[in-house]
């Protein structure tokens, strides 16, 4: 994979649904040059689905944490969710009830990552507290 490889699956990460026409003039290439990538991109496995595939989170090789956060006011938290569907390594974000308001679980490609998002989630306006454990070991992973 190329820097222009990577591009795509970050764009493709971010809108799995985006066209062709429109990720060509995002990376650069022709309609049908990017429609000839994301073909190759799916034969060699990093494309499945709609689903990206990264390098290493097949093999246990991602870090994966939940992160609870207490909002300082559950009913205007709008800003908070809006501001937790623009990073690409959170791939669940559910409202709760109970003691606190969100569960985020990221999965990012290391420790430093996962710190970082959570240092962010923590300093974002509207954000009371956080409580952030990692995950060990997978013991259920049904994909539906």
């Amino acid at each position: 994979m190329d820097a222009i490889d990577e591009k795509i699956i970050a764009e493709l990460t971010r809108n799995a649904r985006v066209s062709h026409s429109e990720l060509a003039g995002k990376v650069l290439l022709s309609r049908n040059a990017v429609r000839q990538r994301v073909e190759r991109l799916e034969r060699q496995g990093h494309i499945a689905g709609y689903t990206i595939v990264r390098a290493g989170y097949d093999t246990g090789d991602v870090v994966s944490a939940l992160v609870l956060v207490h909002r300082q006011d559950r009913m205007r938290g709008g800003d908070v969710l809006a501001a937790l569907k623009c990073i690409p390594e959170v791939v669940i974000c559910e409202i709760l009830s109970g003691d606190f308001d969100i569960m985020v679980r990221l999965e990012a490609a290391s420790l430093e990552r996962v710190r970082g998002i959570r240092e962010d989630i923590a300093q974002m306006p509207g954000v009371r507290d956080t409580v952030t454990a990692l995950t060990l070991s997978t013991v259920v992973n049904r994909r539906r």
